[in-house]
């Protein structure tokens, strides 16, 4: 055995021989939600593809959805019946997966406002979906959630929860606990009033909503109740900005979000602060670029931690909060674990917000470390942002983070590893004073990115979030902008921008499986089984995205679209275009 392998195995026994089992997790072979489980993990216990047999996996079905566009979150498999939803029109098909060729058992297709095209910040995409009581919910990017009766495929009912005149839009996948369906809006670059609501599962009647920025009544922190670890004080969300500035502040919610059973609460994320140019925004401006954990059933805000105080780079904390029990400095605890766009790991206590581990994962300057004692950042003053300060060259990482929110890392109780796509990349920041119109971007800053070192723009790597170190990492060409699913067999699936989908032996990092899947994968693989008693993957293909618009001439269909590339990525168009493919893949 090698020092790696002594390194891994020592790592998987140390941190998944005492795990218990994972929160909220659905029937083994099914997919219900996003990520699986209220964990957040992404991990399935199905284990017929293991890394002896993974090369011989191979395609057994595709279907075209008829959309082009970023084909970002992940199908669903409840019982036997496949649901797919589309990027922008949103388009809901049911498939048969008990019936040979699996028929088509019904599509919903809504009447979503074609200008929420022109608003949406960074491609028309959707998350996805959650099942829940014998209905199908999901948004529309116009700003409405819908409900649609799996046995018909007839809407139960809909909601108006965003508005786009004020440029919000809503491609995040709800988030249902008990009887409340927990949406948020994208809208950070038009200088939104970021807010997250809970609607009542059965109706659709909005029951609470409670806003990430502004006075303690509007984000509903309650005296007694909202006890955040390091901040002391009323009204943060409104006393550290300038005055009113709080109310057109950002804070979206358009990430993925995670539930514990026991402490009752539901974690999310929140985006960046407005404008891009920190000098018009003096203070931390709480709780932008923050963890915020509140009661499912009245919104009440019970903590919150906030990553990048004063944000001066756009690092969203949008990313996955994944819940785990591990074992931090030789005591055992529960934790929730987060890839921050900043380019720190954290390890967090889930029921306090203190900060137990925090270490880059990925290369970072614009902070020295994260002070354990204050839970802030220790900055390099040489990388801060603003009009000020002209053009501030070499910011390590860039504003797509060290991985972006969009593609959820994975948790295997097995190994006690996590699964990171990550980024390297870097980037100069020129700030400039923003003005803001409602519904139109509320910037202020020009960012060109370049590679980082090495001149690998990614990498797919194994993280120990007890220790905060990296175990092993995989060099991509491109960054890594899908997400992640860890399996029983200790495989571990991923997709890659220039249309390859892979499986990795979870221990080792080692390649076992490739297939180019034609276009860029930016969505999330899932597991389930079949009818016939075998393990499935599943992925989408169909770049999108930031990447829509920085890799140039990907979309034929528009004679009008021939956008060069951007300087670090001239090449990427020649290895993928725009699409729309599920995929299904079994072993022989």
């Amino acid at each position: 055995m090698t020092a790696h392998s002594r390194l891994v195995a020592g790592v998987a026994c140390a941190l998944g021989a005492a795990f218990t089992p994972l929160l909220g997790q659905t029937a083994d072979g099914q997919w219900t939600m996003p990520a699986r489980d209220y964990a957040g993990t992404r991990y399935s216990p199905l284990a017929q593809i293991t890394a002896a047999n993974a090369s011989r996996l191979r395609p057994v079905w595709t279907f075209s959805t008829g959309v082009l566009g970023g084909h970002e979150g992940q199908p669903l498999v409840v019982g036997h019946t496949l649901y797919v939803v589309t990027p922008y029109p949103n388009v809901l098909y049911a498939f048969d997966l008990a019936r040979p060729d699996y028929p088509l058992k019904w599509k919903y297709r809504p009447d979503v406002d074609p200008n929420a095209v022109g608003i949406a910040c960074c491609d028309a995409v959707n998350r996805g979906a959650f099942y829940a009581a014998g209905m199908i919910v999901y948004n529309l990017l116009d700003g409405r959630t819908v409900a649609i009766d799996t046995a018909t495929g007839k809407e139960v009912w809909q909601t108006r929860i965003a508005d786009l005149a004020q440029g919000e839009t809503t491609p995040v996948a709800p988030f249902v606990v008990k009887q409340r369906v927990i949406v948020g809006a994208s809208g950070g670059e038009f200088g939104i009033h970021g807010w997250v609501k809970g609607l009542d599962l059965g109706t659709g009647r909005i029951a609470w909503t409670g806003y990430n920025v502004g006075p303690d009544s509007e984000l509903l922190a309650r005296p007694g109740t909202f006890r955040p670890f390091y901040d002391k004080g009323k009204d943060l969300g409104a006393a550290t900005w300038p005055p009113d500035a709080w109310r057109h502040g950002g804070g979206p919610v358009w990430g993925w979000m995670s539930y514990d059973p026991r402490l009752d609460l539901v974690y999310y994320g929140v985006g960046n602060p407005g404008p891009y140019n920190p000098e018009q925004r003096a203070g931390d401006n709480k709780w932008t670029a923050s963890v915020l954990a509140r009661r499912p059933d009245d919104g009440a805000l019970v903590w919150a931690y906030q990553f990048t105080p004063h944000d001066s780079w756009d690092y969203d904390a949008n990313a996955e909060m994944i819940l785990a029990e591990l074992d931090v400095r030789g005591r055992r605890r529960d934790v929730l674990v987060h890839f921050d766009k900043n380019g720190f790991a954290y390890t967090l206590d889930r029921a306090t917000g203190e900060v137990l581990v925090a270490q880059p994962f990925v290369d970072v300057n614009w902070a020295k470390r994260v002070d354990l004692a204050s839970g802030r950042p220790v900055l390099d003053s040489s990388k801060l942002t603003g009009a000020s300060r002209g053009n501030v060259k070499h910011i390590c990482p860039t504003l797509e983070g060290g991985k972006t929110p969009a593609a959820p890392a994975a948790y295997s109780p097995l190994t006690g590893l996590f699964y990171v796509p990550t980024i390297n990349m870097c980037m100069d920041y020129e700030a400039a004073v923003a003005t803001r119109i409602a519904g139109t971007p509320f910037i202020g800053a020009t960012t060109p990115y370049h590679p980082g070192a090495g001149g690998n723009m990614g990498a797919f790597l194994a993280w120990d979030a007890r220790a905060g170190r990296q175990v092993w990492a995989t060099q991509e060409p491109y960054p890594v902008w899908s997400g992640v699913l860890a399996t029983g067999g200790n495989v571990v699936f991923y997709g890659t921008l220039d249309g390859w989908f892979k499986a990795a032996d979870a221990q080792t990092g080692r390649e076992l499986w490739k297939l180019k899947v034609g276009s860029g994968v930016v969505g999330n693989p899932i597991t389930y089984t079949g009818a016939d008693g075998k393990q499935y993957v599943a992925v989408y293909a169909g770049i999108g995205g930031d990447w829509f618009l920085l890799a140039g001439d990907v979309r034929s269909d528009d004679p009008a679209d021939v956008r060069p590339p951007a300087d670090f990525a001239r090449d990427l168009a020649r290895h993928t275009s725009q699409g729309g493919m599920f995929w299904l893949f079994s072993l022989p």
